[in-house]
């Protein structure tokens, strides 16, 4: 049954494939998952909080598709093999994984402790690792498969935001490594890096962020945030067989703005240039909710 999920990939493009989604239960990876149902994939979404995960899966068989899920914390080893296991064994193999679960908090520098930096290199890079050895381990090692791991824009620093920076760029660097060890196995290993996305992990930071994140799109040359279904998009072009020869590769997602440089003048593109068709917003998913940050 086709959903309301606008895709701009085959119906089928992934019929009877396996893809497990780390952070499933909200932004990035909840849209990614309606995404990959919408092409017959059957999602299993992964994430600590039972509740965010089940409304998740609710909504993609409500728009006919097929889910289950497995809370998760990524952070222990034992869980983590264990979830795994138990996935395997209730399907037979996994396809495709979609690393995406992170986070972070905004403290410069000076301000980080030990456990706190721990903490975010614990979720955004170990974690990681984690999940994806685990599936190389019990799946892909026999079957071949594909990783896309999601990280961020890391290019010129993340000032307020130096754990995260860390433990994002330590995952470009494992994507460069897994695609070269696994490829025998016939794994191939890539990442996004969405740059700013107005998803609902925006709605994490404290209020008085509010205003320093709705001026960022003026820093970004297509002068707008990019959504959700733009960055799920490369993430399912990433898994899908047009990629097959893209391995240990980063696909940025920022409407170039990692490309910004002093003394340029304006940066943000006008109004009139944001709705050209080769640059205005691509509006795939249908369950898309604005982040309270830009409701105001």
């Amino acid at each position: 049954m086709k959903t309301g999920y606008r895709s701009v990939f085959a119906s089928d493009l992934l019929a009877g494939q396996v893809v497990l989604v780390t952070g499933g239960g909200s932004g990035i990876g909840r849209c990614t998952a309606h995404e990959l149902a919408s092409l017959g994939a059957h999602v299993v979404l992964v994430g600590r909080k039972p509740d965010k995960l089940q409304a998740t899966a609710d909504e993609i068989v409500a728009d006919g598709g097929h889910a289950s899920f497995h809370a998760c914390d990524i952070r222990q080893e034992d869980a983590v093999r264990h979830m795994v296991a138990a996935i395997v064994t209730a399907h037979g193999r996994i396809d495709g994984l979609v690393n995406n679960a992170g986070g972070q908090y905004i403290t410069p520098l000076e301000q980080i402790s030990a456990k706190g930096w721990q903490a975010v290199i614990d979720t955004n890079l170990t974690g990681g690792f984690l999940v994806a050895r685990e599936c190389y381990l019990q799946s892909m090692q026999a079957q071949g498969g594909a990783i896309v791991n999601i990280v961020a824009d890391i290019w010129g620093s993340m000032p307020g935001m130096g754990h995260s920076g860390a433990a994002r760029a330590g995952m470009v660097s494992f994507t460069e490594t897994a695609a070269l060890e696994w490829a025998k196995s016939g794994v191939r290993v890539n990442a996004v890096a969405p740059g700013y996305i107005a998803s609902s992990g925006m709605d994490h930071y404290p209020p008085e962020a509010g205003a320093m994140l709705r001026e960022m799109r003026t820093t970004v040359p297509a002068g707008r945030f990019g959504n959700e279904a733009e960055t799920s998009a490369a993430i399912v072009f990433l898994l899908s067989p047009a990629a097959s020869f893209i391995s240990g590769t980063v696909l940025r997602v920022d409407g170039a703005r990692p490309q910004v440089r002093m003394g340029w003048g304006q940066v943000a593109a006008p109004v009139d240039v944001q709705g050209r068709d080769a640059v205005k917003p691509f509006e795939g998913f249908h369950r898309y909710v604005t982040p309270k940050v830009f409701q105001t």
